[in-house]
């Protein structure tokens, strides 16, 4: 599976019970498309949420946040890790 960083926009003032909920909301329909979430981080104050995933395709990732509610602005492959 490949990995992928989505981001969200718009979240300003996001509260870190917010961000919990948007990323359970996820978890919980993620095996219906083969994603696994793995972390999503949050900056309040610039309103962007980023999230790290293993998919099989791009699409999966968008799928997903779609149906749990919150549409990501931007899905990014990531190729290389250290």
């Amino acid at each position: 599976m490949a990995k992928f960083m989505d981001v969200h926009l718009g979240m300003v003032g996001i509260t870190n019970d917010q961000l919990k909920e948007a990323h359970e909301a996820d978890l919980a329909i993620q095996s219906e498309e083969g994603v696994v979430f793995e972390r999503a981080w949050a900056d309040p104050a610039a309103g962007v949420i980023y999230c790290l995933s293993e998919a099989p395709n791009e699409e999966a990732v968008r799928r997903i946040h779609e149906r749990a509610g919150h549409p990501a602005d931007e899905i990014h492959p990531v190729p290389l890790e250290v």
